[in-house]
């Protein structure tokens, strides 16, 4: 019997064929790792160089000769003197040296001033930029709480499988998602977060209704509410194939480098996802910031593509936390240069380990304390960063870090074992105040605490926020706290007018007179153990009252005309 004819794959046909495995495995790896096409995107780096090392690899492979009834190998060095082998070698060695060199060019090592740059920081004032904000606008809640919250909310799940009308069992098919944003909704801080499949088989079963609700946390009032949608969220993190979140938004933006996706919800409750874009403003890697935003509706798929600077004023979080303490971080430490950032230090300033949100004008600003980077004991200032506009504002006041206000404030409590929350900051009487939330073992919130930033060895603690803030009150008045030195600005204020009413009422033990003028509908608290002769006050009498504003306000001194 006449033999085969040995077919040697070389030359031509070996590259056609190594050119269509190639393409197989570049496909794959695009769709699972979805990388931006982009020059100043490294993972676009890291994949070309990826799929050209597979194609050397593959290409230094020994050729195989194939008979007509076995495979067995004839030549094992054929192929490392062509032209082909030749050229992936020195294309993986350029795009690697040209990746290590523009990383090396896009550092701080060698861009100092520009990364101090990036963040522009504008000094103001304290009393003038933080008003004494009434405390249904205040966040008393951490993202640890919001959690506990939406897992007890999640028992109102039952009632979604006679809404969709399907089994009972519909209920154990989604579980809540950890995202928890923290927005501005109708001028009040809310955490939202949607809900997820349980696991892919879950995801297979529900995916044409898609997910039914979200949860929404009323941070000040601890309302939690699972908000149900008339139509399902189809595009989400959660989901998969073509309505996976980042693969949608990679097929239609493919050189958009997608940087923060927030979960936001609009005026009406809708649901969407904020698609931060990277902007890199130094080099091909360096100076991140943001240079557009992709709005995308989270039930439709439907995306509208903005700039950053017209990005509607509805949407609250733009710039990542993260993002905005690492800008302030460059703007801190670079002011002499980087070597001076590692050695002398010279005017460096650092933020504190921590950072909270707070709710000014219907906008979320991120707080964070600043302090020295060669002192660990004491804030030199503070700063307020808008994480939709990137606006940042620096406090220069002195005080205790935070970590020292909270053990202060656990010292309070240490018998009952409470927990204090990384604090938010507040103008209480013209003095800055940190505010924070104490927490029982199991995350529940048991009491509050207000410490003063100048001395935190002044700490009040309550059951209510009403309680805390009047405990508060009392002893910054008692410790002839007065306003700010610097400033001279303060919120007390005096008024003249007849008592209509007068009332007695005895709090922590401690005699108070709660009086009404004619003139006024104020209610104005004296403590009796500061001002014995308003016992002797009664309806008719004309009195001149210096207080401070709050619910009821704080008489500071009393006296008969």
């Amino acid at each position: 019997m006449k033999k085969k004819q040995k077919q040697h794959y070389t030359g031509k046909k070996w590259i056609a064929a190594l050119v269509v495995i190639v393409l197989i495995f570049a496909a794959i790896y695009y769709y699972i790792a979805l990388p931006a096409i982009n020059i100043h995107n490294p993972e676009l780096w890291k994949f070309v160089l990826f799929i050209l090392v597979i194609a050397f690899a593959l290409y230094a492979l020994p050729k195989t000769t194939f008979t007509g009834d076995r495979r067995h190998p004839v030549n094992f060095s054929g192929s490392y003197k062509t032209k082909t082998f030749k050229l992936l070698a020195a294309l993986i060695v350029i795009i690697a040296a040209a990746y290590f060199v523009g990383t090396l060019l896009s550092s701080p090592i060698i861009n100092a001033s520009k990364y101090q740059k990036l963040m522009k920081v504008e000094k103001s004032k304290f009393t003038k930029d933080i008003d004494q904000i009434s405390y249904d606008q205040i966040p008393l809640l951490d993202k640890s709480s919001a959690e506990i919250l939406g897992a007890r909310k999640m028992g109102s799940l039952v009632d979604l499988a006679s809404q969709f009308e399907v089994a009972d069992e519909y209920v154990s098919q989604f579980e809540i998602s950890t995202l928890y944003s923290q927005i501005n909704y109708k001028n009040n801080p809310v955490r939202v977060t949607p809900l997820r499949y349980a696991d892919l088989i879950k995801w297979f079963t529900n995916k044409k209704a898609g997910i039914p609700a979200y949860i929404k946390i009323d941070m000040a009032t601890q309302q939690t509410e699972l908000v149900r949608l008339k139509e399902g969220m189809k595009y989400t993190p959660y989901d998969h194939f073509g309505r996976y979140l980042y693969r949608h938004l990679r097929f239609k933006y493919p050189t958009y480098m997608f940087d923060d996706i927030n979960f936001e919800i609009n005026e009406e409750g809708v649901p969407y996802w904020v698609c931060s874009v990277k902007k890199y403003n130094i080099g091909l890697f360096g100076g991140q910031t943001v240079g557009r935003v992709v709005l995308c509706n989270a039930i439709t798929g439907e995306c509208k593509d903005y700039d950053v600077k017209d990005t509607p004023k509805w949407i609250d979080r733009v710039y990542s936390a993260d993002l905005l303490v690492s800008l302030y971080q460059y703007h801190g430490t670079l002011k002499h240069g980087f070597i001076n950032s590692i050695l002398g230090q010279k005017d460096c300033l650092t933020t504190t380990n921590g950072y909270n949100y707070l709710a000014i004008n219907d906008d979320v600003w991120v707080y964070t304390g600043v302090t020295s980077i060669t002192s660990d004991q004491s804030n030199v200032g503070f700063v307020l960063m808008n994480q939709r506009t990137m606006e940042t504002k620096y406090y220069e006041i002195e005080g205790a870090i935070e970590d020292s206000a909270m053990t202060s404030a656990e010292g309070k409590v240490q018998n009952l074992g409470y927990k204090a929350t990384f604090p938010l900051l507040l103008n209480i009487d013209a003095e800055p105040t940190y505010f924070m939330a104490l927490k029982d073992a199991s995350g529940l919130v048991k009491k509050y605490a207000m410490v003063n930033v100048h001395n935190y060895q002044i700490v009040a603690t309550g059951d209510t926020v009403n309680d805390c803030e009047a405990s508060y009150r009392s002893l910054i008045q008692s410790n002839g706290i007065g306003p700010d030195e610097k400033t001279g600005e303060t919120s007390q204020k005096t008024t003249t007018g007849t008592i209509k009413k007068i009332a007695q009422a005895v709090i922590d033990g401690t005699s108070h007179y709660y009086i009404v003028l004619n003139e006024s509908d104020l209610i104005y608290d004296v403590d009796i153990s500061k001002h014995l002769d308003t016992i002797l006050l009664e309806a008719g009498d004309k009195v001149t009252i210096k207080y401070t504003e709050g619910t009821p306000a704080t008489v500071i001194e009393i006296q008969k005309q």
